[in-house]
This record gives structure tokens, sequence and C-alpha cells, in this order.
């Protein structure tokens, strides 16, 4: 009999308590796992060390003023006056439009993927996503510059000045390089993300959802409709910001399109800046500490903006593995 200590309140007993191992036994896995910490640690340290690197660069802009620094609209490195709004709208501005035109898009090509398609042509359509997340940024900067740019100058911006003329995001003249450009062009770049991460949410939807909607009856698109998309909202919209975040980090095709001018238009046909292309177009030619600071400033911006998006992107999609949201269950 085991001794009473080991027996339970209910009279079963208990099981025995797991013997310690030799201080050496497990040295191997002791060394293992510091060295992951170290790992991780170092990551941890190498953005730290950005971060601080980035502060200690912009204080003598952020001397000036930050409020200042972030509200002006100015930008005159002759006279040292620098503002950085025009550049946050410009980025905020294509990287919305991009999300709004890549996520339907992209949800359709994970039901595509994961509910819909026929298996012998998903793999084709995999594959080409993939092609698409692996062109170089320069090569979608070349493409938008002599393809999407006159195809918008020509008939995109002409049709939508026609017909949606009265609302001031389609007024103005029709130059093609703009915010419209940098928009579309940041969705393409963007829908592999979006569209691959959707996908295996989607994965994650366990099957009796689906066979419990068909069975009361729903056609095959109600039961996508009223089972799969609630359960996959969190981790779908989750795709969302991080294709969101990819957008706002972009720098080089978007740079050969937007137009880089600091100014800031309701129209989307007008051009425009981002946070991204300023600094990479300015940092080779900055001639004062301010000017330096300035564009740090701006990096400093963009990584504070990057690292909301992504820290809400894991949140969200770790959701999906807690369960269904609660109208997947009402």
């Amino acid at each position: 009999m085991p001794p009473p200590a080991d027996i339970a309140a209910n009279g079963t007993a208990l099981a025995e308590p797991p013997q310690r191992l030799p201080a050496g036994a497990h040295t191997g896995d002791r060394l293992w796992n510091a060295l992951l910490g170290v790992f991780g640690g170092a990551v941890l340290l190498v953005v730290g060390v950005i971060v601080l690197e980035l502060v200690e660069v912009s204080r003598p802009v952020m001397a000036v003023g930050a409020t200042r620094f972030l509200l002006g609209r100015d930008w005159n490195p002759v006279v040292d006056s620098f503002g950085a709004l025009p550049f946050i709208y410009g980025t905020l501005v294509t990287s919305t439009l991009a999300i709004v035109v890549a996520l339907p898009v992209s949800v359709g090509l994970a039901l595509f993927l994961s509910e819909m398609g026929p298996p012998r042509l998903r793999p084709v359509v995999s594959f080409a996503i993939e092609i698409l997340a692996a062109i170089p940024s320069v090569v979608y900067g070349l493409w938008g510059l002599f393809v999407l740019v006159p195809w918008l100058r020509s008939t995109v911006e002409p049709f939508l000045q026609r017909t949606l003329g009265f609302l001031p995001l389609f007024q103005g003249p029709t130059i093609g390089l703009g915010f419209l450009a940098a928009g579309l062009i940041l969705a393409v770049m963007i829908l592999p993300t979006v569209s691959s991460v959707t996908n295996e949410v989607l994965k994650t939807v366990p099957d009796s959802l689906r066979e419990g909607a068909l069975a009361l009856g729903a056609t095959r698109w109600e039961a996508i409709r009223i089972a799969v998309l609630p359960y996959a909202r969190p981790g779908i919209l989750g795709a969302a910001i991080l294709g969101l975040g990819r957008a706002l980090g972009e720098t080089m095709a978007v740079t050969m399109v937007i137009g880089n001018s600091p100014e800031i238009h309701a129209s989307l046909f007008a051009a425009g800046y981002s946070l991204p292309a300023v600094i990479a177009n300015e940092f080779a030619e900055t001639v004062t500490d301010v000017h330096t600071g300035a564009l740090a400033g701006l990096a400093l911006v963009l990584f504070g903006i990057s690292l909301v998006l992504n820290s809400l992107a894991r949140i969200l999609v770790q959701l999906v593995s807690r369960g269904p949201m609660r109208g997947a269950t009402e």
C-alpha cells in the first residue's frame, strides 16, 4: 500500500512524484536551451539597438519640437525645415488602398485553394502565388513604371474621372504617377502574403462546422459564409494587418511610381511621397545633422507603426486557435 501521504481524500492512490534526475543527466538539453535563449535575446537586443540608434540620431530634429516635426507640412532641407505629415499621409493612403484592393482578392484565392478549387488546379494557383512573392521589388517598380502607369494614365484614371469625378478622390489631372499607382502596385506585392496566411487560417477551421452546415441544408457557399468565414475572421483580419505592415515598409517599387512630391492631396491621381521613399532618396544626400535626424525620425515613426501593426496581427492570428468566434456558434 502507498503511504498515507500518497492517498487522496477520495481514497484513491496518487501517482508517485517523479524523481529528480542527476544534475549532469541533461547537460546537452541545458546547453541547447541556453543557446536558444541567447538567440532569442539577440533578436531583442538587435531591435533595442535599432531603436536606440534611431532615437539618438533623431535628437537634433526632435530638439526643435517633436509635435512640429510630426504635424509639419514643410520639407525644405535648405533652411532645415522638416515636417513629416506629408510622408505619413502618403504612406497611410497607399497602404490603405493596397489592403482594400488586395484583401478581397486574397480571401477569394484562399477560398479557392482551401474550399472550392479543383484539386488538380490548386497546386498551379499556389505555385503562381509563390512566384509573385519571389519577384524582387525593383522588378515590380519597373513593371509599374512601364506598364501600370501608362495604363492608368490612358484608361483607368480617365474612366474614374468621368464616372466618379464628383468625388474628391477622383479629381485632378490624370498623370498616371501618384497614390493610385503606388496603391495598386502594393496590392499586387502584398497579395501573396495575405492569401497565404488566409489559406492557412482557413485550413484550421474544423470539418465539423462545414459538415454541420451542409447537414442542415446549406449550399456550399452558404456553409462557407455562415460557418467557415465567421470562424476564420480573426485570422483573416490578422493576415490583412500583416499585409498592411508589408505595404508600409515597401520602398523601391513605391518610389518609382508615387511621384515623390511632399504634398497632401485628397485626389488619388495626385503625386505624393511615402516614408520609406523619402528615406531612400535623401539619406545619401544629407549635409546637416538636422537633416539626418529628420530622416532618422521618419524611420522611427515607420518603425513604430510597423511594430503596432505586427503586434496586433500576432494577437489576432492567435485568436483563431482558441475556437470559433461568437458569431460562428450562434
